[in-house]
């Protein structure tokens, strides 16, 4: 007897909670963890409390050491070290804690402000009673609003996610293809515009085209300026220049913004006003979109047979039931996640530049599926490298297609018979509609094409040339134009 509905999801005697057994909810936290972990470090909730602990320590440390607060102590070498090596260690237990903290808070800045000062009262165990650390904590978030953190801790984590783990993947991929495009710069192809035979080309040039394509959008990720403020709970450093006049607080401020290595943003409400996290995601999406592009066409290149899936690579079930087949699978996953990180991004994109007045919270909520968007994007680069890596370019299969279209090369004695007609051949009228009437619709072979071009009463050497060029050879300038990728 089947299970019934409720005993399989519902709370009852003999239910097996799979929360409890630690199942993950998100499919990249389950699934495809092993992709996207990279991700964890930079992305997570862990990672942005750890960010918001390095811009705490680094805050107070900066205000000591410029000495921007009368009669604060100053800090000794030990004693700084003490504080910079709280984010660098910080793990299970600072994450537990935490938790502990935000439990009582009901805030998760105001929690990390705790720890640190826990720390701080923890110094002398490590330090000795001569630290002066115990003494700092008013200094520990002094003049913050947790927005003041919060945008340096989100800017410094998603900088570092990109930087570090989706950068690589996409340089790798543009590399991959560029690659490919130099191996078959050589390799003909029956271009399909509309869907229907068209112009050849080689797949290299085609491959090119994605190469340059995605390496534009590169290049304008890798040249995002990741903004940041510290200026106060509505931007206009209020409290700050009635409690410490003597201060020129947008110097201290800018210094300790370009010190974590972020473009000092001066002119905000209460938070950061996220455009550049906006300009970022529209990159992103967009050079998404080229690689689902990609995917796509890939797919539809495997299904011609252009491309042969290499078995061994593959190294996969290609369905349940027909033994056969090899499905394109990562083509299809890539599109897929591709989908929902453009979803996610285009959200994120068109939500973060808004905010009601000074401030509300929407854009808390927003930010922390920055991950996601970017760990779906991700994942469709990973499943992209590994499908490219399984194929094979079939020029066999090609040069079939090409010999089934002699038809193509209309194109060619088209223009060329307005050339030589420019030029003061005569007997060259009506170009289009005489070759409109010998190919469309009508199967064209090479020796219908030849004849055709030999009737036509052409100069010598451009009949020549005509009778020599076959539907392989009619790729124009393509090999040149792979050179050209850098």
């Amino acid at each position: 007897m089947s299970s019934s509905w409720s005993t399989l999801f519902s709370p009852i005697d003999g239910y097996t909670d799979l929360a409890e057994l630690g199942s993950a909810l998100s499919p990249l936290d389950g699934r495809y963890r092993a992709a996207v972990s990279p991700l964890v470090n930079a992305l997570s909730e862990d990672a942005l409390n750890r960010a918001r602990v390095h811009v705490e320590v680094e805050w107070l440390i900066h205000l000591l050491d410029h000495g921007v607060l009368p009669g604060a102590p100053r800090l000794s070498d030990t004693d700084r070290e003490y504080l910079r090596r709280i984010p660098v260690a910080f793990g299970a237990e600072d994450i537990a804690r935490l938790a502990t903290i935000e439990a009582e808070t009901r805030h998760d800045v105001k929690a990390v402000e705790y720890l640190l000062k826990e720390y701080l009262d923890a110094a002398p165990d490590t330090l000795g009673p001569r630290t002066v650390l115990p003494r700092l904590h008013e200094v520990v978030h002094i003049f913050c609003t947790s927005e003041d953190i919060n945008n340096l801790s989100y800017a410094l984590t998603i900088k570092a996610g990109i930087e570090q783990t989706w950068l690589p993947a996409a340089r790798g991929l543009v590399a991959q293809l560029t690659s490919m495009a130099r191996t078959a710069a050589d390799v003909p192809m029956l271009a399909h515009t509309h869907g229907q035979p068209a112009t050849p080309v080689t797949m290299g040039k085609e491959l090119a085209v994605f190469a340059h394509r995605l390496a534009r959008q590169l290049s304008r990720i890798e040249n995002t300026e990741y903004l940041g403020k510290i200026n106060g709970a509505t931007g206009t450093w209020a409290a700050h220049v009635v409690s410490v006049p003597g201060a020129d607080w947008p110097q201290v401020s800018r210094t300790f913004v370009e010190g974590l290595g972020l473009a000092w943003n001066p002119i905000t409400t209460q938070i950061e006003s996220h455009d550049w996290q906006a300009e970022l995601y529209s990159d992103l999406a967009r050079f998404n979109r080229v690689a689902h592009n990609l995917a796509t066409d890939s797919w539809m290149y495997i299904s011609m047979g252009y491309f042969h899936q290499n078995l061994a690579a593959q190294g996969s079930t290609g369905s349940s039931t027909m033994p056969h087949k090899v499905n394109p699978i990562r083509f299809e996953n890539a599109e897929a996640n591709l989908e929902i990180s453009c979803a996610l991004l285009d959200s994120l994109s068109s939500t973060l530049v808004t905010t009601r007045l000074q401030r509300d919270l929407t854009d808390s909520t927003t930010q922390r599926n920055v991950g996601v968007a970017i760990g779906h994007s991700l994942l469709a680069l990973d499943n992209l490298s590994r499908g490219l890596s399984g194929i094979d370019i079939n020029a066999e299969r090609m040069a079939e297609d090409l010999d089934d279209n002699w038809a193509v090369l209309g194109e060619a004695v088209q223009q060329a018979m307005r050339a030589a007609s420019i030029a003061g051949a005569t007997g060259m009228g009506n170009p289009y509609e005489r070759l409109k009437e010998l190919t469309r619709g009508h199967a064209v072979s090479a020796e219908d094409m030849r004849a055709f071009i030999a009737g036509l009463g052409l100069p010598d050497e451009v009949e020549e040339r005509l009778l020599a060029l076959t539907p392989a050879t009619y790729v124009g300038l393509s090999e040149q134009i792979v050179e050209w990728l850098e």
